[in-house]
């Protein structure tokens, strides 16, 4: 579905061209040519943002409220609790993501810019892969804790807790490295041009 003034960006589905990430764009693509209707757009436009703020206000209340006992209350730091700080930290990140979903979905297009288009995308990324991957790491710790209490009570310290984490941070930051250069992000301009 092509704009009226701007060219295709993407290849439609009988178009030779056409690569299987493609339907992403097409979809897009039509929901910025042909917007919800009015009784949509109330419901949409309004309650998904109260909903995405509201998240978001409690979210951080609670994640920071989470980093604050870890780092203020705590005697000797564990190795749970330094996972669970960084569990906390990947969800801040999400949550200072939501405001700009939040103003998307209520405007109905992304008005930021690409920049911030691309910013907001990689840090959701990184958010995304780090809470997966302290996920995966607390599951593996508690396993060895429970399983092998004698053999891993060497590794199980703060300092390779912290150690892991930071490779946790960087492996997350690898992997969403691609993102801010993929093309699919130049959509958002010609859909705040429209």
């Amino acid at each position: 579905m092509d704009t009226p003034g701007y060219p295709s960006l993407v290849p439609t589905t009988s178009d030779p061209g056409n690569t299987s990430s493609s339907w992403l764009l097409d979809v897009t693509a039509g929901n910025a040519s042909s917007g919800p209707g009015p009784a949509g757009l109330a419901v949409s436009g309004v309650l998904i943002p109260l909903v995405y703020l509201v998240v978001c206000v409690v979210g951080l209340l609670g994640n920071s409220l989470v980093i604050y006992v870890v780092l203020r209350h705590t005697a000797s730091p564990s190795v749970t609790s330094v996972y669970i700080l960084n569990l906390a930290l990947a969800d801040e990140l999400f949550m200072l993501g939501l405001p700009f979903l939040a103003a998307q979905n209520a405007l109905s297009y992304w008005p930021f810019g690409s920049f911030m288009c691309r910013l907001v995308m990689a840090v959701d990324g990184i958010n995304q892969f780090t809470s997966i991957f302290c996920l995966t790491v607390m599951s593996v710790d508690r396993y060895l804790a429970v399983v092998h209490p004698a053999l891993s009570s060497r590794w199980r310290t703060a300092p390779v807790a912290r150690t892991v984490s930071a490779a946790v941070w960087v492996a997350s930051a690898v992997v969403v490295l691609p993102v801010p250069f993929l093309p699919i992000f130049q959509l958002a301009n010609l859909i705040e041009e429209s």
